[in-house]
């Protein structure tokens, strides 16, 4: 008897549609019309001899045995991306498509820097870049939709492997004329509490400066309504406070033209680790440690030439 098996795309469909929780925007992401994704998912149903997506006008929801099977497509997909890296990998190192996930915090302060070095070293790469968030970009990470990320270290990622880049600094940034005076070296303990400013939740740099400060009270009273750095400094700069910076992106700039001092946060785990991660067992680990070390060569020659 001939077995009908499911196809990568009608799992690509599946996956979609848990992820966005609606068939337009499950669609739109597959770049195909409603129609099509629709008629994909039934064709898989019918195939498999059961529901796995209870439909209704107002909400999308996955049968107790449809969220196992997606559980699965995830799985499956992954593996087949890999199937493909594993080819790819067989080639030229760092030839071709390479998708990666940036956090915010990272990217437009690193990546100017770093990014024609890497076209120069490798010209047959075609970085592909998607900014996201720590978790958003962990989760991507896992669900194949890229095959690497960089991102700040600590940070719980699952299951993977990374190359550490370089540590960056924590800093501690305020108006010039701030009536405390902070010294050269700030340690946790003269931080304001009732003037500080973070990243709102989902950035990893504002578990980073909580963990440094070691203080439980700030995550309770800091005024946490930053949504990029950028938006901090504009802040402070208007003495509504100050805030935690890491050190790329005052290197990167961040602070001209404003009336801001930068002071070095005196305490233990005052930095982060820039990282590249990717899935364990990944076939393309070596090109992953090869794109790191050009990278860590890259703002290492950086610093020497600033």
């Amino acid at each position: 008897m001939t077995s009908y098996l499911p196809t990568l795309k009608q799992l690509q469909y599946l996956v979609a549609l848990e992820e966005h929780g609606h068939f337009g925007k499950a669609a739109e992401a597959s770049y195909v019309t409603q129609s099509t994704l629709s008629a994909g998912l039934r064709e898989l149903e019918t195939l498999l001899g059961v529901v796995l997506v209870e439909r209704t006008r107002r909400v999308v929801r996955f049968t107790p045995l449809g969220n196992k099977v997606v559980a699965k497509a995830h799985r499956i997909l992954r593996e087949a991306e890999e199937l493909s890296d594993l080819v790819r990998s067989s080639g030229k190192p760092l030839s071709g498509e390479l998708r990666m996930s940036v956090i915010p915090t990272i990217a437009p302060f690193l990546l100017p820097r770093l990014l024609p070095g890497l076209r120069r070293e490798q010209p047959e790469l075609k970085l592909f870049l998607r900014e996201e968030v720590s978790s958003a970009a962990v989760e991507s990470l896992h669900h194949g939709h890229v095959d690497c990320a960089l991102l700040a270290l600590p940070f719980p990622a699952g299951d993977v492997e990374h190359e550490t880049l370089f540590v960056d600094a924590l800093y501690v940034a305020f108006p010039k004329d701030d009536p405390r005076d902070p010294p050269e070296f700030v340690r946790p303990e003269l931080i304001d509490e009732s003037r500080l400013l973070l990243l709102e939740d989902g950035h990893c740099l504002k578990d980073h400066a909580l963990a440094a400060c070691n203080r439980p009270e700030l995550r309770a009273s800091a005024m946490m309504f930053g949504t990029s750095l950028h938006t901090l400094v504009q802040m402070v700069d208007n003495r509504l406070g100050l805030t935690l910076l890491p050190q790329i992106a005052i290197d990167a700039g961040i602070l001209n033209n404003t009336d801001i001092v930068a002071r070095p946060l005196l305490a233990d785990h005052a930095s982060r680790d820039i990282a590249i991660i990717w899935r364990k067992n990944s076939p393309r680990a070596d090109e992953f440690r090869m794109l790191a070390e050009i990278l860590r060569r890259g703002h290492a020659e950086g610093k020497c030439a600033g």
